[in-house]
């Protein structure tokens, strides 16, 4: 079925290849697609529901029939494209969902019951007897589930995950995505152009109009070359983006090994991008509807537009005598190719009665094909017209209903299309995605020239949103030809007309999901299972509305659409969890000095998501302990280091971010001066307390929170919601900023001295004050400076972005161990908390208020805040109950455990006698003895009193005082320097 001259195939490369077993041969820059179609074989797979015979319908991702698995044992790939899968040598491919093959398929006899297994069949049927479900019910239909299988093996195969950010992100490399991308790579913005085939050009590759004078492949090649040549411009083709998210974020797969034989030793299969774009231009295309008929779901039947591909881009004839049919202009371009290749068209069925005439073929204007005929393949069709029915053969049947435009990513965000009568589809409104634009078809532009004005316009409103000057250019001179139709969704007539080919869903479905009161699209999608296979209803959802909307009498735009929700084209679950392989489904999250702490053999812990070093060991230490001492006394006695970027960082600005802080921290920051940090607390709306940490005031309007480890997720989403539930009027913009910067404690009396050998600007105790912030440049490199101390030492943290991290980490290391310190874990830190009194999550652990922690003063009087008057209530306050103290044995030996209750002396250790818990402990080396904090009734008011600790888990009991929380440096000299 190879048509010579025809095609950009390299016909000097033929490649070999199986389907169900039978060896083909195809050309390099085949789809398994073309490659079958070119072979004769038009039978590819079965229908998820009746297992009714399926062919190739499109020539793109939204294929929804030609499913097939690549690949055997643990590289068994299962309902891939075999529009998108390119052959190479060796490929093994199988059709799916039939038994024993494809040819003879047993569980085709559903196709006989189809009159019982209609519309929401499942929901009447298998609701008695009751007994029935779990034995019979429920197993058979988990057997019939599925279209492909996975092998049941280890996945053999990689993926990886990347990370890309650019100026301007262009979906699609078709003449308008191309357009755009040109025009803001000649402007010098970084560019990145995203197209989910093997080769950019899109339309243009399927198509014969010319550009400036030249066919359009060739244009699009010399635009590509130009591109290539720019530093500024990222080509990424086989990569599809398939979401949208918040901030300019774009989700996108990319396609890395499929069309290799050979991988490569460590190769990835997939790789999963998240791109940050500062601007997007949406220039996917447009898809073709098909009309429904009855049986208009043979294997021969296909939409126009993709004839015209498998012509012109791979040089393939899919019928011997093709008949094309369609209700618009457009399908006359499929008529006028094929001629011109020597393809016989038995005849142009156009629904209009006004259609324009063609020379040199039979044309029945005013026609409507309304059946089908043939046993595995198309080999008739019906046509009714204004003298009658008659029958055509044919091999070949190419309809066009119009054409949708891509528009998908723009309604990610919960953006709703509107309708355009003109072109009869839906197209995408401004504003839908923040920072993107559609341009060219998937905007309802239809002409070539259209498209690349669209595509260059868009550009220039992206550069001129970026500060970015674009250079004025002249568009290429091109086609613009008029976009003309008349609406026609579905023929009437006897026999099931086929709206989602996939999922076995007709215009009788529709319609009766419409009498059942189903007559909300999203219910009629759920009742029907319209649009729900894995083509997402790219093919079948407009055409599917227009049925619904005709059945209930209301318009298009009245009835809407469905929502429409990434990913765009299926993704691999083993892509989403890339780098996941082999470990448990929480995530892992590792710092930027994660390699070296490895390299100096700490052993690590798991700190919320976060993995840290719990110490430090050196030769000759024979226990933790040991490590946990010595690390302590460099930070009491010299300096030491530790990686704090853990900590939650929340960056929060605009005219009412102090007013946003004043409503969920318990104390004022409103009156916090620039270049100033102050410790908060904060509460749930039941008056506990959620967190605390400090805020520094970085501007007038900027401020950066800092939150613990644990709660860093819970405080961000607690923000989120106070500014877009409770206060939506606010000028403030909330952004998790805890992965951009890489940030060091670096506390001890040396301190200072370690960091004025790596400022660029030496600091003096008079200029940085406890408590202040601000920037500074660390060896050339920008950076933020806190003095702030979570170890009652002289201390700081300093912040650089997450790239210098692992860099400063070995610097600052180097530095301190030259004078006597070194790096600490989380053991040293705690022991450092502990001894100065300063509460973590083991304390505030949600069931404490501020009361109970002894900050009953931090909340203030002169204002409102979130939970504040919810901590009033009666029984919050009362002197009763259990507040912070410190325990410490009545001897040096005594020994302490977190979890343990206390008791008064004289009680035995019964629950009716409990007065407290244990909630931190550590051995003091600077006390010489273990020390803890904890709850005890009416604690504050019973220092000095001895209280007994019982831990009868483990069997010890240990007499403690109790003291203040603040064992060390009480005055806190030491740590203001």
């Amino acid at each position: 079925m190879r048509v010579q001259g025809k095609g950009l195939i390299d016909r000097d490369r033929p490649v070999s290849f199986t389907f169900d077993g039978v060896g083909y041969s195809g050309y390099q820059g085949d789809t398994l697609a073309s490659a079958l179609l070119a072979n004769e074989v038009r039978l590819v797979g079965r229908s998820f529901k009746y297992h009714r015979p399926r062919g190739i319908l499109t020539a793109g991702s939204e294929e929804p029939n030609a499913l097939v698995t690549i690949g055997r044992g643990g590289r068994q790939d299962p309902n891939v494209r075999a529009t998108v899968q390119e052959i190479y040598e060796g490929m093994e491919a199988q059709s799916q969902n039939r038994w024993p093959s494809l040819s003879f398929d047993l569980m085709a006899i559903n196709d006989l019951a189809a009159p019982f297994l209609g519309a929401g069949f499942y929901y009447k049927t298998f609701m008695w007897p009751r007994s029935f479900w779990e034995k019979l019910y429920e197993p058979v239909i988990r057997r019939a589930a599925g279209l492909g299988a996975l092998s049941g093996q280890d996945n053999a195969d990689r993926y990886e995950r990347a990370f890309a950010f650019c100026d301007l992100l262009v979906i699609g490399a078709g003449p308008a995505g191309l357009m755009a991308a040109l025009v803001a790579g000649r402007a010098g913005a970084d560019v990145i152009l995203a197209e989910e085939d093997a080769r950019m050009g899109g339309r243009l590759l399927a198509e014969t109009y010319e550009i400036d004078g030249k066919p359009g492949a060739v244009w699009a090649e010399e635009v590509l070359a130009e591109l290539r040549g720019m530093e500024n411009v990222r080509l990424m083709t086989r990569t599809t983006v398939a979401g949208a998210y918040d901030q300019g974020t774009y989700a996108a797969l990319e396609r890395v090994s499929h069309h290799r034989a050979d991988r490569g030793a460590g190769a990835p299969l997939e790789c999963f991008w998240r791109i940050v774009a500062r601007r997007a231009v949406l220039a996917a295309g447009a898809l073709e509807r098909p009309i429904a008929f009855a049986n208009n779901d043979r294997p021969g039947i296909m939409t126009a537009g993709a004839v015209r591909a498998y012509l012109n881009r791979w040089g393939v004839s899919p019928g011997r005598a093709v008949t094309v049919f369609g209700n618009n202009d457009d399908a006359h371009r499929t008529v006028r190719d094929l001629l011109a290749a020597g393809v016989h068209v038995a005849a142009l069925i156009d629904s209009r009665h006004d259609a324009p005439r063609l020379d040199g073929v039979r044309m029945i204007r005013g026609g409507q094909v309304c059946g089908s005929g043939g046993r595995q393949g198309l080999e008739r069709i019906t046509v009714r017209h204004p003298s009658g029915e008659e029958r055509i053969a044919t091999d070949c049947l190419a309809m066009s209903g119009g054409w949708n435009p891509s528009l998908h990513l723009t309604c990610h965000m919960n953006g709703r299309p509107e309708w355009r009568r003109d072109i009869a589809a839906f197209v995408p409104v401004a504003g839908m995605v923040p920072g993107l634009r559609a341009a060219g078809a998937c905007n309802g532009a239809f002409s070539t020239t259209a498209c690349l004005r669209e595509g260059a316009e868009a550009a220039a409103e992206a550069l001129g949103a970026l500060g970015i000057k674009a250079a004025q250019g002249v568009l290429p001179v091109a086609e613009e030809t008029p976009y003309a139709l008349e609406p026609l969704w579905a023929v009437p007539g006897r026999g099931r007309a086929w709206l989602d080919f996939q999922n076995d869903v007709t215009v009788k479905d529709v319609k009766q999901a419409a009498v059942e009161n189903f007559r909300s699209v999203e219910h009629m999608k759920r009742y029907t299972t319209q649009g729900m296979a894995t083509d997402q209803g790219k093919s079948s959802n407009v055409a599917a509305l227009a049925v619904l909307a005709d059945a209930t009498g209301r318009g298009i735009p009245e009835t809407g659409t469905t929502t429409f929700r990434p990913p765009y084209s299926p993704i691999a679950i083993a892509a989403l969890g890339a780098g996941g392989e082999g470990k448990g489904f929480q995530p892992e999250r590792f710092t930027t000095s994660h390699a070296a702490t490895l390299s100096r053999g700490a052993p690590m812990i798991e700190a919320g998501l976060w993995y840290r070093p719990s110490y430090f060991p050196q030769p000759g230490e024979t226990d933790w302990q040991q490590s946990c001492d010595r690390e302590v006394g460099y930070v009491r006695n010299a300096v030491g280091v530790a990686d704090v970027s853990t900590l939650g960082k929340i960056d929060i600005q605009g005219t009412d971010a102090a007013r946003l802080l004043d409503f969920v921290y318990t104390n004022m920051f409103s009156t916090l001066k620039v270049g100033r940090v102050r410790y908060g607390l904060m509460l749930r709306e039941d008056g506990h307390v959620m967190d605390d940490g400090t805020t520094a005031r970085l501007g007038e309007d900027h401020y950066l929170m800092t939150t613990t480890t644990a709660a860093a997720g819970q405080v961000m989403a607690h923000l989120e919601f106070v500014a877009q539930g409770l206060h939506p009027e606010w000028d403030v913009s909330i952004c998790s900023v805890t992965e951009q910067w890489a940030q060091f404690a670096v506390a001890g009396p040396r301190a200072r001295e370690v960091l004025n050998g790596l400022l660029d600007t030496p600091i003096d105790a008079a200029g940085w004050p406890f408590m202040s912030c601000g920037a500074v440049s660390v060896l050339g490199v920008g950076g933020r400076l806190f003095r702030i101390s979570f170890s009652g030492e002289e201390g700081y943290e300093i912040a650089v972005p997450a790239r210098y991290g692992a860099s400063l980490f070995d610097l600052l290391v180097t530095r301190v161990e030259a004078l006597g310190g070194g790096a600490y874990g989380m053991e040293a830190l705690n022991v450092l908390r502990i001894e100065k009194g300063f509460i973590t999550h083991a304390e505030i652990h949600g069931r404490v208020t501020a009361y109970d922690i002894g900050m009953g003063g931090m909340v203030s009087a002169r204002k409102d805040c979130i939970g504040k008057t919810m901590a009033q209530r009666p029984g919050l306050e009362e002197p009763g109950r259990e507040r912070l103290v410190g325990l410490k044995p009545i001897t040096a030996e005594g020994t302490l455990l977190a979890g343990a209750h206390l008791y008064r002396q004289e009680d035995t250790a019964r629950r009716e006698h409990d007065q407290g818990y244990v909630t931190s402990v550590c051995h003091s080396p600077v006390l010489g003895r273990m020390i803890g904090l904890g709850f005890l009734a009416d604690g504050p008011d019973r220092i000095g009193e001895i209280v007994k600790m019982v831990d009868g888990l483990r069997g010890v009991t240990t007499y403690c005082e109790v003291v203040t929380p603040v064992f060390f440096d009480p005055e806190g000299g030491r740590m203001r320097g």
